[in-house]
């Protein structure tokens, strides 16, 4: 049985921590631990500043991954593709991420804050309890 949507956004959202992965501009891999909230729809948005090392390699190359997991048999691997949401959409994913992060309210005057969006391309989730299971999912 596959795992479901609902499923997915709930071990999200159980999970507000994740690994985000990005390639500088050698190609080199770089991660960070990132606050992440998520949308029914499965994307996840959090803020960053341009002093960070993932802002220009976001700029120069929108696809990301991202791992969550840390507690008891499960993980779930995320890759996807990035953009910097205006408007009405960034209001709607601000109001996402605040939910869950009450204190990003504060951070919103930050010099070079920005938010970032990630729409799902590919997610794996395995969960290593017995029956293993491992579901893979491919987004157009």
């Amino acid at each position: 049985m596959a795992v479901s949507k609902r499923q997915l956004y709930d071990f999200i959202r159980a999970r507000p921590l994740a690994v985000l992965a990005t390639a500088c501009a050698n190609g080199a891999p770089e991660a960070a631990l990132v606050g992440v909230a998520v949308s029914e729809d499965l994307e996840l948005i959090f803020d960053t500043t341009d002093a960070t090392r993932k802002y220009p390699n976001l700029k120069r190359d929108p696809r990301i991954a991202f791992v969550f997991g840390g507690d008891g048999e499960e993980t779930l691997q995320y890759e996807g593709v990035a953009d910097e949401p205006a408007g009405a959409e960034l209001a709607r994913l601000k109001e996402i991420y605040f939910a869950a992060f009450p204190d990003g309210v504060t951070r919103q005057d930050w010099p070079g804050l920005t938010y970032f969006r990630v729409r799902p391309k590919w997610l794996r989730f395995s969960s290593y309890y017995r029956p293993r299971r491992v579901d893979e999912i491919t987004f157009p």
